[in-house]
């Protein structure tokens, strides 16, 4: 299987590139388009590209990626648009969950593995325009492959309309591959992305996948790319609807309260954010999806 995955390897994290590429482009877009806004005066945002390195134990290389951040623009508060491709040996925590959740045979007779993906997170100036989070990844060992992501949508201040155009986008991503797909993937991302301790969902939801692996990985990898794909028309008109919407203090103070629910769940909750903590990843790459600022009541 690992000779077999060389080409597939390259082909994946070479499309979580280029992904990457086309979001920084169009965000920095919207940063260039005329606003009539509170920010409007102010410079528009550009991304600040730095490389980020996976720490292994033994010194060794062990990959790494670009973290791409924007601050303070006059659409985005803050944004990240992070890729990598990582690999080495799983620790023994690692290897036990891999093996307990995904029940993959023989990790600690060989713990190697390899993976690579995208992750964004994006926290508005205007709390009316609505945060969100992407991420697509593929995931390898000589045991097992899949595939996992998807996109949800994190308003303070709820439109429903935003919410039907968002959901409608990816699921017209996700229909030519399976019917089942977007109410399938719909229904685990509401239970993924539900706070226990807080008895409520973080957003409104999108679509969610993990350990996706049919056994035809082309057309699974067809189906991870439509759901990249699916982003920025998902997401684009709603920051173009909302960006300049007039807000209140009020409406601020329920934008930041948001982010604190927001913070809780990437800190205690987030799959991605222990992975990337336990194997060594940059740990500010790691944490680039915490808001800027937040508050508790």
């Amino acid at each position: 299987m690992t000779e077999q995955f060389d080409d597939r390897k390259a082909r994946a994290s070479a499309w979580f590139r280029e992904l990457r590429d086309q979001i920084v482009a169009a965000f920095e877009a919207l940063e260039d388009t005329q606003s009539t806004g509170p920010f409007a005066d102010r410079p528009a945002g550009r991304f600040e590209v730095s490389e980020t390195r996976r720490h292994s134990d033994d010194g060794t290389d062990a990959g790494g990626g670009l973290m791409s951040v924007m601050r303070g623009g006059r659409v985005f508060e803050k944004v990240g648009v992070n890729v990598s491709t990582v690999y080495g040996q799983l620790g023994a925590r690692a290897q036990a969950a891999m093996a307990a959740r995904k029940g993959i045979p023989g990790m600690a007779d060989d713990p190697r593995f390899w993976a690579s993906g995208i992750s964004l997170v994006a926290h508005m100036q205007n709390p009316h325009t609505p945060a969100v989070h992407m991420n697509t990844r593929m995931f390898w060992t000589p045991h097992a492959w899949w595939f996992g992501g998807g996109s949800d949508l994190n308003p303070c201040i709820e439109y429903a309309g935003d919410t039907a155009d968002f959901h409608a986008v990816l699921e017209r991503h996700c229909a030519p591959h399976s019917d089942a797909y977007y109410p399938k993937f719909r229904d685990w991302a509401d239970e993924y992305f539900f706070v226990p301790h807080r008895g409520r969902a973080r957003g409104v939801g999108g679509i969610f996948f993990d350990d996706h692996t049919t056994g035809d990985w082309e057309a699974d990898f067809a189906f991870t790319q439509d759901v990249g794909r699916a982003f920025l028309p998902a997401f684009v008109p709603l920051v173009e609807r909302r960006r300049d919407t007039a807000w209140s203090e009020d409406d601020k103070e329920t934008q930041l309260i948001h982010r604190g629910l927001y913070a809780e769940y990437n800190l205690v909750y987030d799959r991605g954010t222990k992975f990337g903590l336990e194997t060594g990843h940059d740990a500010n790459a790691v944490l680039m999806s915490l808001p800027p600022v937040a508050k508790w009541t």
